[in-house]
């Protein structure tokens, strides 16, 4: 049976009514996106027609998810909230601070004994408050999501960019900042603008070599990494109901790399399979009696122009297997034109690793296919030449696959199985001989592949593919090799070419698993005490930031002038930055190191106009806030593209930096500065941004008079006396300006609370 199976029925027994009043109501058929959004909205039945990408609407989701790297400050946040348990049912996963080393044994001893404390204080914390708790082990929180509680037409939100995984199974989920979690916990509507919708038609079958993995590797090429900014893409057509759920969920999950609020996916058969087979049948049940609601409407899909803002049609039997990147995910280069590419660019091609799994390539489905080609390798005599991983994305799933003899397989052929966490795919390698920061190659099957990402070394070229293509590549040792037409020379000298991949959708015997990591809350949690040390280096309980004082902000310096692609991994980088999660002043250390300096072309070494010198940027920054003067960053397209991760707004306004200027933001990082009580503007003339000097005093002159839809004006006074005036814009609406009077979002809740 089914996690809160009462809430799930409850959600399926009001579909109907609310969907029906706002068809009435907008006076059209409805996508799907727009039933599970109409049938969420927090005042019940619509009474208005929302504009898309327009209207702010507060809506009432059904549940939250937490990965344990964002659920430290996030809970430390609803600590303050003056709530006993929270509103709606939420867990937290503990699948982040498990570096990947040697392999899953040894890294999961090594996790619980250098993070001990950060797993008991989120253990200690979800018994208090009613919050399911899935220890160190038990899985990457969006494949444990998948297998346990998302559910068609479902509302979601989680404090990860990935949580958006959840659309596989018909859910609208979403990635947020924790401030907005706490939000919810705290039993309080959540604001979001009402997205725009981009509908994606798939035609014909999928077979061979392609796998779900390419039909967003190719929509990643054709939207680029902003081009979903805003939106909610929704697959449809029969290409999308001949796939896998979880085949489904690699799609959605890479939604997040093309900036999209969400994606879905309307209720299927392969949904049914899927619920069931996870031992949902109850779910699936209640989904068939109401099923009609849980698509879009067959108008929608029979005339999509007519309802999307806009149409992407792709057709799966024609479709090739992909490889996107290096340092971009919507860099898409189809297999057949990768050697031309790679040499045209100098790409190294001998490959140096093959990684699959994570959160987005670690279904039964997606480990089997890779299996059948690893078992090729004995098969045919041949060996394999990358250094190959596999990453699975849930106990269940990893006891499954060494039950019916897949682990068996990959070892035989000297690969390493890492513990059932994010690991490399989120920069949780310890990767001998990183350090050397030498030119190199590698493929993974995970969803991001920024600089210095998986392995802290700028010059890894990762690249993203399935993991059939991932495991293909890793057996050659280069980049070059396309599967569908080379050869391999086995050790007898013959040449021999792979077959293509074979696998299940789901196991022909069933999921097994004897622990699967879950520990339910305390029925009651008012006893249990929550204890942080004051000397930790891992946990630091939280101070309100102080209100705005009324007044303009004159004098601020500019901190940097951020160039280029500045993603959150830039302004907050991961991997062994993790550790500090839970501990804003230590974290804060790392604030925007990784971010271009535009005057320099150098990270990490600013001009500190105080004293004339160069130094870090948290430093400088420090410097700053010592000697109170208000600072501004500036930053280009798409500022804070990537991770879910509110440390890159909360890191930047402990150290003082009050105003976030940039060209475009990406859409949960604008968010996350607004509930932390920054000012985030955007250039009315992009143009400005090259009259930014590194020498400016930023005076703003109307900001008293701060108001939805009117614009900030700077005045930009140079070193030399003269001056540019410039325009700014921004999307603050009556509710988010409190916000930024306040000093932030929690000061509300907790003041409503007092």
């Amino acid at each position: 049976m089914a996690f809160d199976i009462d809430m799930i029925k409850k959600v399926y027994g009001r579909v109907t009514e609310r969907v029906d009043k706002a068809r009435e109501v907008t006076g059209k058929p409805l996508t799907l996106a727009e039933k599970i959004l109409y049938s969420h909205l927090w005042d019940g039945n619509a009474n208005t027609a929302f504009v898309r990408g327009k209207d702010y609407v507060d809506f009432a989701p059904d549940r939250i998810a937490c990965q344990d790297a964002t659920a430290q400050m996030a809970l430390l946040q609803f600590m303050h909230a003056g709530k006993p348990q929270v509103a709606v049912p939420t867990t937290v996963h503990c699948d982040h601070l498990i570096q990947a080393k040697v392999g899953a044994d040894k890294d999961l001893k090594r996790a619980n004994e250098t993070s001990n404390e950060v797993f008991d204080f989120l253990g200690s914390v979800s018994n208090k408050y009613g919050i399911g708790f899935w220890k160190p082990g038990a899985g990457i929180i969006h494949q444990v999501v998948l297998e346990n509680y998302a559910f068609p037409g479902g509302m979601m939100i989680g404090t990860d960019s990935h949580t958006v995984n959840a659309g596989g199974l018909g859910m609208v989920a979403i990635g947020v900042g924790g401030a907005d979690a706490v939000d919810v916990m705290a039993g309080m509507p959540w604001e979001l603008k009402f997205p725009k919708l981009i509908g994606v038609k798939l035609t014909g079958k999928l077979s061979g070599w392609t796998a779900p993995k390419d039909v967003i590797l190719k929509v990643a090429g054709i939207l680029t990494v902003k081009g979903g900014t805003g939106a909610i893409i929704e697959y449809f057509g029969e290409g999308a109901e001949s796939m896998s759920c979880t085949g489904k969920g690699t799609i959605c999950n890479m939604g997040a790399e093309v900036g999209a609020t969400t994606s879905t996916f309307g209720y299927d058969a392969s949904m049914d399979r899927y619920l069931r087979s996870t031992g949902r049948a109850d779910v699936a049940d209640a989904a068939n009696e109401v099923k009609e609601y849980l698509t879009g409407d067959a108008e929608v899909y029979a005339n999509p122009e007519q309802y999307f803002d806009e149409v992407i049609e792709i057709n799966l039997s024609e479709l090739e297997p992909h490889l996107n990147g290096p340092f971009t995910p919507d860099l898409a280069t189809p297999i057949s034109k990768m050697s031309e590419t790679a040499k045209k660019n100098d790409w190294p091609l001998k490959v140096e690793y093959g990684l699959i799994g994570s959160c987005t390539n670690s279904s039964y489905e997606d480990i089997s296919r890779a299996a059948s080609l690893a078992k090729q390798v004995a098969d045919k005599k041949l060996k394999t030449k990358s250094n190959f991983t596999i990453t699975p994305g849930s106990e269940q799933v990893r006891y499954t696959i060494e039950r019916d003899g897949f682990i068996d397989t990959f070892d035989k052929i000297g690969a390493t199985v890492f513990a059932n966490a994010c690991g490399p795919c989120i920069g949780m390698w310890d990767r001998a001989g990183s350090e050397k920061e030498e030119r190199n190659t590698i493929v993974h099957s995970f969803n991001r592949n920024f600089a210095k990402r998986a392995d802290g070394n700028p010059n890894t070229m990762a690249f993203v593919g399935s993991p059939e293509l991932v495991t293909a590549i890793a057996i050659s040792g280069r980049l070059d090799f396309n599967p569908l037409t080379d050869k391999l020379i086995n050790e007898d000298g013959e040449e021999v070419m792979l077959d293509e991949p074979r696998g299940y959708e789901l196991p022909p015997e069933g999921f097994a698993v004897e622990d699967a990591g879950y520990q339910a809350p305390a029925e009651d949690g008012s006893d249990v005490n929550v204890v942080v040390a004051d000397d930790s280096e891992r946990l630091q309980l939280l101070a309100p930031f102080k209100p705005w004082d009324g007044k303009n902000i004159m004098g601020a310096k500019l901190l940097i002038k951020a160039f280029g692609k500045c993603t959150t991994d830039h302004i907050s980088m991961a991997g062994p930055w993790l550790r500090f999660r839970g501990h804003l002043d230590n974290i804060s250390n790392n604030c925007l190191i990784g971010a271009v300096n535009a005057y320099n072309q150098k990270t990490n070494l600013v001009k500190n106009q105080l004293t004339g010198e160069y130094g870090g940027v948290p430093d400088t920054q420090r410097e700053y806030k010592k000697a109170g003067v208000p600072t501004i960053v500036v930053g280009d397209h798409n500022y804070g593209e990537g991770s879910s991760r509110e440390h890159a707004a909360m890191e930047p306004r402990h150290l003082g930096v009050k105003v976030v200027l940039v060209k475009s933001f990406a859409r949960i990082h604008e968010t996350n500065l607004k509930k932390q009580g920054m000012l985030a503007l955007t250039f009315a003339n992009e143009a400005d941004y090259d009259l930014i000097q590194e020498d400016d005093t930023f005076n703003f002159v109307d900001l008293e008079s701060f108001a939805p839809e009117k614009q900030i004006t700077i005045e930009v006074v140079h070193a030399d006396g003269s001056k540019d005036v410039i325009k700014t814009n921004h999307t603050y609406n009556e509710g988010q300006i409190g916000w930024f009077k306040a000093g932030s979002a929690l000061n509300l809740i907790a003041a409503a609370n007092a």
